[in-house]
């Protein structure tokens, strides 16, 4: 930052000059002195006070590209001014040097502001005149602080390395470069922005094969919608633009050892409200007093907890296919990972006593090539999980509606069923209307495991964040569309449409741990095919007619469960 100052004794007028920096607000050369006479009725090249010379001092440190210097008078004293510089560039590492103010240098710029409200007024006579030339611009801390966010931060792309590609890699024959941008999280890359010379598909291939060539196995290149476009490519579809990236920065790290023993901790809990809630389903079972102690408010003393291990080997089978299903849904995961060479992090298992887990998260530890293998890799395991939640839930309900002579039914209340629509309607068909316009139904250990396996599974396929159902959308139609999505799922989650009581607590779940979208694709361009976005789209409608509960007058009508009115 420079000061404008005059020999008198008047403040100073403070004045910001830049040269190849982003100015705010600047001028070029030739237009000062009409600033200056409008401003001012001054010419822009004598002092607006003493109208004697002024000449520029520069500072000779250039700070993310950008020049500062300052308009110093004639009149004022040199040795004074020298000393004050001499100490500046002590206490901030700078070094000044002097040059005059030529009317044609169109290269530089100044630009008026002022530091803080007292410039902008002119103090009496009286007042202590300021003859330092120049203010400083950053303190010692905060160039220290700059340097250990740049230490600390993450890597950024070798600027040799980017001239060389933009001269070896992009041309007329595949990309042709007009603009470079700040690309990634916090600006470590290169966005390459320009003209498409070809189907996008095939330069993007050509791309990264001759990147490959010219410097190995250090970058990564993405190819992404341009920013802010205002017109799509003239070759159909939206514009795109190159991103590049240090390969140890946008990919995912390895999983370290503390995460193994936090995915063994919460399997290990994931087992245990598993257990619990086999245990809970016999709950008409239960000693008296164990069944008081938690459906009763009232009841602060806590029973023998002995007496419940009798109940431990048949809640078992409940257990095994809640955990049965779960391990399905990663297995299925890994299965449409290991063909793309994709791979993913070990699960980390969400305990909840009321579903027995509420899924797993899994991360992607290697970057996704395009968007086609996002939705496969995320429709994959919720569907496997659901054949099997399905497969349970049917011939439970095949068991309960013709239980035989050992048949091991357990007693649930019959409002357990108007917590799904469709899970509620398919019920009613195959139990029928008698066995469900009651209080209590009794039905096999299978349909609880199938009921649990299935809602879970569509808790997990909600389109929103990284969830499976988010990566889906967010690869079949794009992360616009899993913004408005999101919101929209939000927005039932808060007002408790989707998933009755549990919607507060999922929605908590995923604002902590899944609410940020999956990171671009390498080929994030490239649409799929519709039968993947019909697919999609068929999956979330099942989600929220599972999700969805029945209403009261609804369930009256159908004859699920027995509803009182008062």
């Amino acid at each position: 930052m420079g000061t404008l100052t005059s020999c008198s004794n008047f403040s100073t007028l403070n004045l910001k000059t830049a040269i190849n920096g982003g100015a705010v607000a600047s001028i070029t050369t030739r237009k000062r002195g009409r600033l200056f006479k409008s401003q001012f009725g001054l010419n822009y090249k004598n002092c607006y006070l003493c109208q004697k010379g002024l000449r520029r001092k520069f500072l000779g440190i250039e700070k993310n590209g950008n020049f500062f210097d300052g308009l110093v008078c004639f009149s004022s004293n040199d040795d004074d001014n020298g000393d004050k510089s001499s100490s500046f560039g002590k206490d901030s590492s700078l070094a000044t040097k002097e040059k005059d103010v030529e009317e044609g240098d169109e290269s530089s710029s100044i630009e008026l502001g002022s530091q803080n409200d007292e410039s902008n007024s002119f103090p009496s006579s009286s007042g202590t005149p300021s003859n330092s030339p120049v203010e400083i611009s950053y303190n010692n801390f905060q160039v220290d602080s700059f340097k250990l966010m740049e230490l600390l931060g993450p890597e950024k792309v070798d600027p040799a390395d980017v001239k060389l590609i933009k001269d070896k890699l992009f041309g007329y024959s595949t990309f042709w470069v007009t603009k470079e941008e700040p690309f990634g999280d916090f600006g470590e890359g290169v966005l390459f922005l320009g003209n498409l010379r070809g189907i996008r598909e095939d330069v993007f291939a050509k791309l990264q094969k001759q990147l490959a060539e010219l410097v190995g196995d250090k970058y990564n290149l993405f190819m992404v919608e341009e920013p802010n476009s205002e017109s799509p490519d003239p070759r159909g579809g939206p514009r795109i633009s190159f991103g590049m990236l240090r390969k140890e920065v946008s990919e995912p790290g390895p999983t370290t050892l503390w995460q193994y023993v936090i995915a063994l901790l919460l399997f290990l809990l994931t087992i245990g409200s598993s257990v619990e809630l086999g245990i809970a389903s016999q709950l008409n079972r239960l000693p008296p007093e164990v069944v008081k102690y938690f459906t009763d408010p009232d009841s602060v003393e806590p029973p023998d907890m002995q007496l419940l291990l009798p109940f431990v080997d048949a809640a078992l089978p409940l257990a095994y296919g809640v955990l049965g299903v779960q391990l399905f849904h990663e297995f299925g995961h890994l299965m449409a990972a290991f063909p793309n060479n994709v791979k993913l992090s070990i699960p980390f298992f969400i305990p909840n006593i009321t579903l027995g887990s509420f899924g797993a998260i899994t991360q992607f530890k290697s970057i996704i090539p395009d968007r086609k293998t996002q939705v496969d890799i995320s429709v994959a395991g919720p569907f496997a999980g659901a054949v099997l939640s399905f497969s349970m839930f049917a011939v439970g309900l095949l068991l309960s509606s013709n239980p035989g002579p050992t048949a091991d039914l357990v007693q649930v209340p019959s409002t357990l069923f108007q917590g799904s629509l469709l899970l509620g309607l398919i019920s009613r068909a195959s139990l029928g209307y008698t066995a469900m316009h009651s209080a209590s139904v009794f039905i096999h250990p299978l349909v609880i495991a199938g009921w649990c396996g299935l809602t879970t599974t569509a808790f997990n396929l909600l389109p929103v964040g990284c969830l499976d159902g988010g990566r889906a959308v967010q690869g079949a139609f794009g992360k616009t569309a899993l913004i408005s999505f999101g919101l929209m799922t939000y927005t039932l989650l808060g007002l408790g449409v989707l998933g009755g009581p549990l919607s507060l607590p999922w929605g908590l779940y995923v604002l902590i741990c899944q609410r940020t979208p999956e990171k671009p694709c390498l080929n994030d361009v490239t649409e799929v095919r519709t039968w993947r976005k019909t697919a999609v789209g068929v999956a979330i409608f099942l989600v929220v007619m599972i999700l969805l509960p029945v209403w009261d007058e609804l369930a009256e009508e159908l004859g699920i469960g027995l509803v009182t009115t008062f």
